[in-house]
């Protein structure tokens, strides 16, 4: 299926490894021009030239915080017009109440709650003035999901899909998309590290991480590729009619729980 994505722009921040790294991968192939934004910027240069040569798109890297001031300023300015905008960056610290103190809890919501609206801010006023845009958050199925121990996130993953609901209910009116991934857990370096602490925590032995994958709807978590290639359909005109709405992407984990399951 041609996603008709050739010669678009795109920017993806956290683009340096995992979810946003496959994401860059994706929109590459698709024949979109990228401006990749995170801290690392080693890891994005390298990333930059491997794509370059294999898609012989234009990529365009930028080291930024967006836990500072004017950040999302600074990435509009360096990375100028653009069709997409990925919200990627930023990961909120597990445990409870009393384990995420104040400073951690502001410190995780300043990059993926406030990074997401201020972000979503600046480049929809700029997509409204060109005419069009889609706006596309990765935001997790933890704001679905109501865990205890990992209150920092669900709460900030709750807010991020009523924002996006609430930007995109109305956006079309401006002929811009804004619309929300919810992913499950994915092979990621991230999520083999959590695995693993549980595993010690739980066996005393990190190796034996995998046992928990069998919990898994189908024994395993999502592949990086399967989040990515949602984006890529989701940010084309193939689903031109979508906005408003979060896709959540767990095998199926949410809704057993919705049913007691």
């Amino acid at each position: 299926m041609d996603l008709m994505l050739k010669r678009k722009k795109t920017l993806i921040t956290g683009a340096s490894q995992g979810i946003g790294e496959g994401l860059a991968e994706v929109f590459a192939e698709e024949g979109t021009d990228l401006h990749l934004v995170a801290r690392q910027i080693d890891k994005l240069e390298q990333l930059a030239a491997r794509l370059r040569d294999a898609h012989g798109v234009t990529v365009t890297v930028q080291g930024a915080d967006l836990t500072q001031p004017e950040a999302a300023v600074q990435i509009a300015d360096a990375a100028g017009d653009i069709d997409i905008l990925v919200n990627n960056a930023g990961a909120i610290p597990a445990g409870d109440l009393w384990q995420v103190d104040a400073e951690a809890w502001r410190r995780g919501w300043e990059v993926k709650v406030m990074g997401y609206i201020d972000m979503t801010r600046l480049f929809y006023a700029r997509m409204k003035a060109r005419g069009h845009g889609v706006i596309l958050n990765n935001i997790g199925n933890g704001g679905e999901n109501f865990d205890a121990r990992y209150v920092a996130g669900s709460t900030g993953n709750a807010a991020l899909m009523a924002f996006t609901r609430a930007i995109g209910g109305a956006s079309l009116d401006d002929n811009i998309r804004v619309i929300g991934v919810n992913p499950g857990p994915v092979d990621t370096d991230r999520i083999t590290k959590v695995l693993k602490l549980r595993a010690q925590d739980q066996f005393g032995d990190a190796d034996r991480y995998v046992e928990f994958l069998s919990h898994y709807p189908l024994g395993r978590v999502a592949k990086v590729r399967e989040i990515a290639d949602l984006f890529a359909f989701l940010a084309s005109e193939r689903s031109g009619y979508t906005s408003g709405t979060i896709v959540t992407v767990d095998g199926g984990i949410t809704s057993r729980r919705s049913i007691g399951g």
